[in-house]
């Protein structure tokens, strides 16, 4: 029989009705940290205008490719926990939207968790979208670090490391340390430091600093993006204080002595060539003693007006849970608005300063 044409416009409205039920199943049946559901919105992948107009170098952008690298291996982690492969897995989907791939996974010997990724340029990737050059500013190769995970079996390890980067502020011999500064001096051999990036979040941030800070002392400067760093201990604090007047002292005392400080002295200028970008909000007290109470930059003396630049920047003021401030998501969101400090933060200043004030029997 045939049908009236009312009938044929409902059922028109039914099949309309079906298939968007269908939609919405399918996004709800997606993980809820796949990228197409929780990653960047309206951010278009690299194509052939990148090449005229890269969009790595704005900064925002690099913020938030930076920054979903990092949620990639925290994902690589759960998705070996999970046991996804395959279509299955969703770390990818987080690197593959930039144009990159996966060449190594950094992994912890002591229980066999995912903690970073390396990456690297996909050429053929890029291709395929018409873009025959790497577009101007985006690095060769990046090494992600994930901060702490509160389940499954690497629980344990993340909170060892958490415990030792809070109490002695030391990281360096650890297990995490050495498996990335091989990484990264890998790349930097392959590629150059100047095309090599490293980002990480929470305690991989802790780990990116200093691995950063031990490169800065052999003069070597990598692109450095950190997340919510922890604070600094009161143990790097002491330190601080006590070399700074040993040197004092000593310098007083003997002219070889005074060749040590002004030797420190030319090392503290060197850090002008090395200054990581840091993301902070100060309603995470983990790290919000990387800015004042009143969310903007401490100011920072240098020593005989060496000021280093800048590049802390502070997300938006607001009631925010403790989990909401510390997350890596709020840093690939596109309309966030940051403030960009214009005076230096105290605190990481003292950090970088305490690395130029070692002595030279303490220097690796």
């Amino acid at each position: 029989m045939g049908t009236t044409a009312k009938e044929e416009k409902s059922s028109s409205n039914n099949s309309a009705g079906i298939g968007k039920v269908h939609e919405e199943k399918h996004v709800r049946d997606h993980h809820p940290w796949d990228y197409h559901v929780s990653g960047p919105r309206d951010l278009a992948s690299p194509h052939w205008r990148d090449l005229i107009f890269s969009s790595w170098r704005n900064p925002s952008y690099r913020r938030i490719a930076v920054s979903c690298f990092v949620q990639a291996a925290y994902l690589l982690e759960l998705d070996r926990q999970a046991k996804r492969t395959g279509a299955q897995e969703i770390a990818s989907r987080w690197w593959k939207q930039f144009k990159y791939k996966l060449v190594r996974t950094l992994v912890d010997e002591r229980d066999g968790s995912i903690y970073g990724a390396v990456l690297e340029w996909d050429h053929s990737a890029a291709i395929a979208d018409y873009l025959f050059v790497r577009p101007w500013g985006a690095p060769k190769a990046a090494i992600a670090l994930r901060g702490t995970i509160i389940k499954g079996s690497t629980i344990r390890r993340d909170f060892e490391d958490d415990f030792r980067l809070v109490t002695w502020d030391c990281l360096k011999g650890t297990v995490r340390f050495r498996g990335t500064m091989e990484a990264v001096k890998a790349m930097i051999s392959k590629h150059g430091a100047h095309n090599v990036c490293i980002g990480g979040h929470s305690l991989g941030a802790g780990i990116a600093l200093h691995v950063g800070k031990e490169l800065a002392k052999q003069g070597v400067y990598i692109d450095c993006h950190l997340f919510n760093p922890p604070s600094v201990s009161l143990p790097q604090t002491l330190r601080f204080i006590q070399k700074t007047a040993s040197l004092m002292w000593r310098g007083n005392k003997s002219r070889k002595d005074s060749d040590d400080e002004n030797g420190a002295e030319k090392l503290m200028k060197d850090v002008n060539g090395w200054m990581p970008h840091l993301y902070i909000n100060d309603a995470d007290y983990i790290c919000m003693h990387y800015a004042d109470r009143a969310g903007t930059a401490t100011m920072a003396s240098s020593h005989k007006g060496n000021n280093a630049p800048s590049r802390l920047f502070l997300a938006p003021r607001g009631q925010k849970s403790l989990m909401e401030a510390h997350g890596l998501q709020q840093w690939w969101s596109n309309d966030i608005e940051l403030q960009r400090s214009i005076s230096d933060s105290r605190l990481l200043t003292r950090q970088l300063r305490s690395m130029y004030l070692e002595s030279p029997s303490e220097k690796s």
